[in-house]
């Protein structure tokens, strides 16, 4: 090789070394991380958390299910980690320095600590709050719980009418199971409220509905009692009250009950009314129930049933019949003829019609009197 190839030669192996040591090497990366914790001690998952350089540059993250952030790939220099809880009105900021060669201490946030130390009296409040939310939810689950062992407890109800007489007992032991399992989850959920619940009526009522279903009388009389005291204007509870008054033969009591109930819903005054009927007619109570369905009919003479129950009381009205020697004679009281073709005409093809036409049929017969005569017969 000639000497002036070997010159050029060197030339460009000296320009290749130099470029070579101007090739910038590059930066070592680090990173921010840390672990926050909510005002209730515990790890404070999907809050968003900033870091912003001293150059300006910006990134955003969230925390994991942990608490837990992580802001990898920096560049060396001071940083600027915030987080903003939504409870506060300025976010919270610390400044660290990331360092190429070592690791970032953690950046972490304790804000339970930190309300503990700020705000004594402030941590107590949301301490009472997070108890309170807790009573809460644990007395929605008994409440629920309650109100579906209510729902089985009437469908077993109704299934007693299907069952055959060897399975009566069995089936009305269910109900009454069912009664206590009601009750006992409204009991815990009146204990899991909160401090003065505004709804601690709701809870005695439902209870009061469980031993009702049941015809646990004394016990569903002091639970709507007790639900009365808690909300006295309610009609529903007097209604429900006087129901269960009724059947268990305190008249005048359940009479009080019901006049409320109509006093606070006149609206619904008729149905009150013929719910008294109702309950005193299903205890064979009917020169009672005349009254209170007379009431019902004024309020409400569209109401089919009501002039049917009418007219069915009216005519086992004992003061309707007479012993005149050998037969018995029979005054229908006033409007009991009315009352059964008032049915009729409300409900003319329907259950209340036909039954009302019968009731109608055996009025009929009736005023021709009762022979009490052996072998005697009807006056035709």
């Amino acid at each position: 090789m000639s000497n002036r190839c070997k010159a050029f030669a060197l030339a460009a192996l000296f320009v290749f070394s130099f470029s070579c040591l101007l090739v910038p090497k590059a930066a070592a990366q680090g990173k921010i991380s840390g672990t926050i914790i909510d005002f209730d001690g515990k790890p404070w998952a999907d809050l968003p958390v900033n870091v912003k350089s001293d150059q300006g540059a910006a990134q955003d993250t969230k925390t994991d299910a942990n608490g837990k952030y992580l802001f990898a790939n920096l560049r060396p220099g001071k940083y600027t980690v915030s987080v903003h809880p939504p409870q506060v009105k300025d976010p919270f900021t610390t400044v660290t320095e990331v360092h190429g060669t070592t690791e970032t201490p953690p950046v972490n946030w304790n804000f339970k600590e930190i309300l503990e130390k700020q705000s004594p009296e402030e941590a107590a409040k949301m301490k009472k709050q997070e108890e309170q939310k807790t009573k809460f939810t644990a007395m929605k689950q008994h409440f629920d719980q309650g109100m579906a062992l209510l729902d089985q407890e009437k469908a077993a109800k109704a299934d007693l009418s299907k069952v055959t007489p060897d399975q009566r007992d069995a089936a009305k032991a269910k109900v009454t199971d069912l009664s206590n399992q009601a009750a006992a989850e409204f009991q815990e959920a009146q204990k899991a409220a909160p401090e003065k619940d505004p709804n601690i009526n709701l809870f005695w009522a439902r209870m009061g509905e469980a031993y009702d279903v049941a015809g646990r009388n004394d016990e569903a009389i002091n639970a709507y009692q007790q639900a009365i005291a808690n909300k006295p204007d309610n009609a529903g509870y007097y209604n429900n009250l006087g129901n269960v008054l009724a059947r268990a033969g305190k008249i005048d009591d359940a009479k009080a009950a019901y006049t409320k109930s109509a006093e606070l819903d006149p609206a619904n005054a008729a149905m009150a009314w013929r719910n008294f009927g109702i309950s005193l007619y299903s205890v064979n109570r009917m020169q009672d129930a005349i009254e209170p369905l007379q009431k019902a009919t004024q309020l409400d003479p569209k109401n089919a049933q009501g002039w049917y129950l009418l007219g069915t009381c009216m005519v086992a009205d004992p003061s309707i019949y007479k012993q005149v020697g050998d037969k018995i004679q029979v005054t229908p009281k006033p409007g009991t003829a009315e009352a059964f073709q008032k049915a009729i005409a409300l409900d003319p093809n329907g259950p209340i019609g036909a039954q009302a036409k019968a009731g109608l049929e055996q009025l009929n017969a009736l005023t021709g009197g009762i022979s009490t005569k052996i072998g005697g017969k009807k006056k035709s």
